[in-house]
Formats: structure tokens, C-alpha cells, sequence
């Protein structure tokens, strides 16, 4: 996996959860989930760093798509990427917790996981959504992350393995402790 080092949990067999360091935009999954905008067309942090590596027909899909509202998600190809799709979910700006932020949070992440099972993809990378230049209080945000993804595994088939892909280590010693990562 290149610049990861990834650690498994101690979930039940079928709950595969993975976690892993570095630049979500080099690993091989299924599909990785852009901390998209609600435009779709690029920006910075790890939107950006997924709309530089895919190519420019990457921001050509996304043009169709006609946007996406927070705390929803669409999927694109891939293009250059090893991953072969790119699932563009919208996270909130934290605005003080009032309004609906740990909600669409949540949303963010399930949407995403049901485009995965219905395009049948067994694996797929998540970034730390919203915990950028959004602001989202970042222990709070990979609470949200884990118990959004533990819920959905344990009565879903689809995707078969989850990977959170952190990028600072501060978000990687917060999953490292919520996933019981020796």
C-alpha cells in the first residue's frame, strides 16, 4: 500500500475495518470518498488532491453532476487514480453544533456507504471529513465516523472493507484509540 501503514481492529471477522496514514489518493480500493464541496469542482485539501491526481476528466464528470447538497453523496469514475471510483460526499462546517452538523456528518458517511453497496464495491477509503477547513471538532468527527461505519457494516454485505485513511497524526491517534488499534 505504498506510504500506509495500516492496522486492523479488533471487531467481529466481519466487521473489516482498516486504518491507515498518508495520501488517500495512492491506495487501491474500490473507491475513495472525496471531502468534496457541494460544486463538485475542486478545492483544497484532500479535494483537491483527488481532482489533481485523477485528471482533468475528473472535474468533467463532476461538471455534469450538477453539484451535490451536504451530508449527501455521488460517485464518479476514477480515472487516474488506482482507485476505480470516486465517491464525492459533502460534510458540514462546523457552526458551533446548533445546526445539524453531527447529523449530515453522519449522512455524509452513510451516503456514501450506500453507493458503495449499490454499485457493489467490496472496498472503499474514507478521509477525515469535515475535520479540515471546515472545523469540525476532530474527536467528535471520528466518533461520528466509527459509529456511523460500525452501524452500517454489521447490516450491509456492501462494501466488504472499510478503510480510514488519515492524513495528520493527530486524527490517526484519535481512530488508533476509537478502532482499539494495538
Amino acid at each position: 500500500m505504498g506510504l500506509f501503514t495500516p492496522f486492523r481492529n479488533k471487531l467481529m471477522p466481519s466487521e473489516k475495518i482498516t486504518l491507515a496514514k498518508g495520501d488517500i489518493t495512492t491506495l487501491g480500493v474500490d473507491a475513495i470518498v472525496n471531502a468534496a464541496n457541494t460544486t463538485l469542482l475542486g478545492g483544497g485539501g484532500v479535494d483537491g488532491a483527488i481532482h489533481r491526481a485523477a485528471g482533468p476528466e475528473l472535474l468533467e464528470e463532476c461538471k455534469t453532476i450538477g453539484g451535490c447538497p451536504t451530508g449527501e453523496a455521488r460517485i464518479t469514475k476514477g480515472y487516474n487514480l488506482l482507485a476505480s471510483y470516486v465517491i464525492h460526499t459533502v460534510g458540514p462546517v462546523w457552526q458551533g453544533g446548533h445546526n445539524s452538523e453531527k447529523e449530515l456528518l453522519q449522512n455524509a458517511y452513510i451516503n456514501s456507504l450506500k453507493l458503495a453497496k449499490e454499485h457493489k464495491l467490496n472496498s472503499i477509503a474514507f478521509p477525515n471529513i469535515s475535520t479540515g477547513v471546515y472545523g469540525f471538532p476532530k474527536q467528535l468527527a471520528a466518533q461520528i465516523a466509527v459509529d456511523s461505519v460500525k452501524s452500517y457494516l454489521k447490516n450491509n454485505k456492501y462494501p466488504k472493507e472499510v478503510v480510514f485513511v488519515c492524513f495528520d497524526d493527530e486524527n490517526y491517534a484519535l481512530y488508533r484509540t476509537l478502532l482499539s488499534v494495538d
